[in-house]
């Protein structure tokens, strides 16, 4: 698999060379998976699909007068306005590629999931924003050639709110990621940075990005806008 990793910034004002487009990529010039910026669609995918419904990856829920303008299939966890959006719940194939959608702890207002892609040995997961995936939702990740997760918080632990039912929602941290998917693969991308890695400075943030790497001895890759990767030249 080729993926061009399309935007790298989170929902925040902050915005550097190669970081500024919200989130999305695009896999073999075919999948799309989120869709943060309206121009993306120059790429014409086959589909898409969107890990959940804010507008930083999905624009179309900030901007509602453009979402009729996609004409492509595009699947989300849940159903947005005329049932523009299908739901995809279970393994289907796309194109010849198995695609699984993984639910994920995110947001109390919108559902969301990550997404298993499968084309012959090659295997990413691609989470979009998350604080956790359950046990039993774990048990469905194989041995990955790649996961690409978020960035949004450097600390441990991240930032995870609860309500007053203490139900939480939120990001979890960088150092928590990379503890959770550590099992399941060799290389983490990162991308959807926070506001941390524009306060650092671009540099500073990549370095210690690859420290974080090396203690725990897995490759960190850092995304950055219109950056190009040969999943075959990625050991698993």
């Amino acid at each position: 698999m080729k993926i061009k990793i399309l935007g790298t910034r989170g929902e925040i004002k902050p915005s550097a060379p190669y970081h500024s487009k919200y989130s999305g990529i695009l896999i073999d010039n075919k999948i799309m998976i989120d869709i943060g910026e309206k121009e993306f669609l120059k790429y014409k995918p086959q589909v898409i699909f969107i890990t959940h419904l804010h507008p930083d990856h999905a624009f179309f829920t900030r901007d509602k007068k453009h979402f009729y303008e996609i004409k492509i299939p595009t699947y989300a966890p849940e159903k947005y306005e005329n049932n523009f959006v299908q739901i995809l719940k279970k393994p289907k194939t796309f194109l010849g590629y198995k695609i699984t959608p993984i639910p994920t702890e995110h947001s109390l207002k919108v559902k969301s999931q990550a997404y298993l892609i499968e084309k012959g040995k090659q295997k990413i997961l691609y989470t979009g924003d998350m604080f956790w995936i359950k046990k039993q939702y774990q048990k469905k990740i194989p041995k990955l050639s790649l996961v690409i997760t978020e960035g949004s918080y450097i600390n441990k632990g991240g930032r995870i709110i609860k309500t007053k039912n203490s139900k939480p929602y939120g990001h979890t941290g960088i150092p928590n990621l990379i503890n959770l998917f550590k099992p399941y693969t060799k290389s983490i991308l990162l991308m959807h940075f926070g506001s941390w890695f524009y306060n650092y400075g671009a540099k500073k943030a990549r370095n210690k990005l690859k420290q974080l790497g090396k203690e725990n001895n897995i490759n960190i890759i850092i995304g950055y806008d219109g950056m190009d990767l040969d999943l075959s030249h990625i050991t698993d």
